[in-house]
C-alpha cells in the first residue's frame, strides 16, 4: 500500500521517518501534487547501483561491436 502524505508532516519527522522502510517508500506531496520520495538507505544504493549498470549497458550497446571469431582468426592466422 502506497504512504501517501503531505509535505506538512514532517513537523514531526520522527513518526514520518518511522513509516519509512525497505521496499516501503513514503511519498510526500507538496500543493496536493507528488513531491518527494523517502526511501530506505540501502533501497537507494540498490537502485542508483542498477541505474548505473543500465547506463554502462546503453553506452556499451551503442559502441564498436566485434566478432569473436574474426578476433581469434587474426589473432592465431
Amino acid at each position: 500500500m502506497l504512504q501517501i502524505q503531505p509535505v506538512s508532516e514532517l513537523r514531526n519527522y520522527n513518526k514520518v521517518l518511522e513509516k519509512v522502510k525497505k521496499n516501503s517508500p513514503v511519498f510526500l506531496t507538496k500543493n496536493g501534487y507528488g513531491k518527494f520520495a523517502l526511501v530506505d538507505i540501502e533501497e537507494y544504493d540498490e537502485f542508483t547501483t542498477v541505474l548505473d549498470l543500465i547506463n554502462k549497458l546503453k553506452k556499451a550497446e551503442g559502441s564498436k561491436h566485434y566478432n569473436f571469431d574474426d578476433i581469434k582468426g587474426e589473432l592465431f592466422s
